[in-house]
């Protein structure tokens, strides 16, 4: 889901203060639409399940709106991306607040493992030199494996699954952390800044849901 709205970066390093610029403001922006993500878990939180999927394909409209206003407005691109992190909370609201009724601890350890997750694996992307494009290819396709797989275990029993899903998708997340963050490093484009952070937000909230799965298999 991640690369929903991946863009072609341009090859090449940026001078360091323009780098450290689009760092900053990518990272914010991150912030902010995780802001806004708990926002929208807070405010749905007595939602119906049903409810939500209206506001996913909201937020998944958002999405797709950011990359043709990304062309035009840096400030409609930043209120969409902002509208897309509330959307999104509103949408998993019903299910945060399902899992905060029932065991409220497993929240906290995957928002941690999470953070920890996205921090370590965000920063070897983010040195390493050599090119990742093919990194970010391969995950992406795998992503779609997982899909598969993952309707699979709806119709069919296998032990132990939904935690080889959880450990599956971590591990591909892990490589599109990297890729995200190395596209970051290279990118020559401020103004790409929104579309950086909705990628990574994506990324993030992810490898969040595939913790809380682990942490709450009991």
């Amino acid at each position: 889901m991640s690369n929903a709205m991946s863009y072609r970066a341009v090859p090449g390093a940026m001078p360091r203060d323009r780098a450290h610029t689009l760092f900053a403001q990518t990272m914010g922006y991150v912030a902010l639409t995780a802001g806004l993500f708990a926002l929208g878990a807070y405010l749905g939180r007595d939602l119906s399940y049903k409810l939500g999927w209206v506001w996913f394909i909201a937020a998944f409209v958002c999405l797709v709106a950011m990359n043709f206003a990304a062309r035009k407005s840096n400030s409609l691109t930043v209120a969409l991306l902002l509208a897309f992190g509330l959307l999104l909370g509103l949408a998993i609201a019903p299910t945060l607040a399902y899992y905060a009724s029932v065991d409220p601890q497993a929240l906290w350890q995957a928002g941690g493992a999470s953070a920890l997750f996205v921090a370590g694996f965000g920063a070897i992307g983010y040195a390493t030199r050599r090119d990742l494009s093919w990194l970010g290819r391969a995950s992406f396709f795998a992503l779609f494996g997982l899909i598969i797989f993952g309707i699979v275990l709806i119709f069919v029993h296998i032990p132990n699954g939904d935690l080889i899903y959880s450990v599956l998708g971590l591990v591909i997340f892990a490589g599109l952390i990297m890729f995200d963050f190395q596209r970051l490093r290279r990118s020559k484009n401020i103004a790409s800044a929104p579309l950086m952070a909705a990628s990574i937000f994506l990324d993030l909230l992810n490898v969040f849901l595939f913790f809380l799965q682990i942490f709450s298999r009991n």
